[in-house]
């Protein structure tokens, strides 16, 4: 029988900030925005941010995820999604006859003018970041011919640069911030003239949930990170956990994921959720906690956020129609998207 009242000792540590960040709300609100002012279908190429709830949701109210441009009929709209794309995909729009709404989150945007700063000044750029992932892929793009990928501190020694009083390093907004200051360390380390970006490229929402985490990781028994495994600073948040002293960590996207025995001998869990997840589903572990008679919720703050962005300036635009009006200078709705 599952225990329905709080049972001694039994507790339920929450972070603060956890849940959606500005450029997630950004995106999210201007795919329902763009549902309401276009009507459906409206493509987003990507997932519009890396959480599986959120995908389904938008899926029913109209929105159709794919992953090339190509895939895109001709004379609709497509929306690029947070994670920001190559000026190639822009390329690739324009060339299928398609209006476009850019959601890529401003931060985001703001490595990619760093990227295109430092190769315009010639510098080899050293980016830190996840091979594969699209943030990645979209950074890498802006200067091809300049960029590296390193992958953590195992990636350093096979670095080779044209002239080390020319690097810089720019970084992937979704990072573990500690992993990532030991990976500039050991860039610093082999180029002691290595520059650093202007301003710090992790993003706030991810250094302030990870803080969070390191508050209450020292005390939790259990910490529930709630979040699609497609995320990378989800999955960071986990690592962060167990470097914090957590016992155990683990990633789930929906309550009903989370295994009974990992509460065996638990008496504090920690909750948290990546910068995409929306708060109903930890209000669901929540709920499922507390039926199991972790009712005592604290509350861990590491940070106030107050940041919001607006909503990209596309949704300003009828884009149905200009979307019309290239598929009319161009030859007609039947020819391929792709030219």
């Amino acid at each position: 029988m599952v225990p329905m009242t709080a049972s001694p000792g039994r507790r339920v540590l929450l972070a603060a900030p956890r849940g959606y960040c500005a450029g997630v709300d950004r995106a999210v609100i201007a795919v329902e925005k763009a549902l309401e002012q276009y009507g459906a279908p409206i493509y987003v190429r990507h997932e519009i941010v890396h959480n599986k709830y959120v995908v389904q949701t938008l899926e029913k109210k109209g929105a159709v995820f794919v992953e090339r441009t190509e895939e895109v009929p001709p004379g609709n709209i497509v929306m690029f999604s947070a994670h920001g794309v190559a000026p190639v995909v822009h390329e690739e729009a324009e060339r299928g006859r398609l209006a476009t709404i850019d959601a890529t989150c401003p931060l985001v945007t703001k490595v990619h003018k760093e990227a295109v700063r430092f190769a315009k000044e010639d510098y080899d750029i050293l980016l830190i970041g996840h091979e594969g992932h699209e943030e990645v892929i979209g950074t890498s793009g802006e200067a091809p011919d300049h960029i590296q990928l390193v992958d953590g501190p195992g990636d350093v020694a096979k670095v080779e640069v044209r002239d080390p009083s020319k690097v810089v390093w720019l970084s992937q907004t979704t990072l573990s911030v500690d992993e990532t200051m030991e990976t500039v360390d050991a860039l610093k380390e082999k180029f002691p003239q290595l520059l650093s970006p202007p301003s710090d490229d992790i993003c706030y929402a991810t250094q302030n949930r990870q803080l969070a985490v390191k508050q209450m990781g020292a005390e939790a028994d259990l910490v529930i990170v709630v979040g699609s495994r497609n995320s990378s600073n989800s999955k960071r948040l986990v690592e962060v956990a167990k470097q914090a002293g957590a016992r155990a960590a683990y990633l789930v996207d929906f309550a009903d994921e989370i295994d009974e025995t990992w509460l065996e001998g638990v008496a504090t869990v920690g909750v948290t959720s990546g910068a995409s997840v929306p708060e109903v589903l930890v209000e669901q572990v929540l709920e499922w906690l507390a039926r199991r008679g972790f009712e005592d919720v604290e509350i861990v703050k590491a940070a106030e956020e107050s940041i919001t962005f607006s909503l990209p300036k596309e949704l300003r635009r009828d884009l149905r129609d200009e979307a019309a009006a290239l598929v009319a200078e161009r030859g007609g709705a039947g020819a391929s998207g792709a030219e």
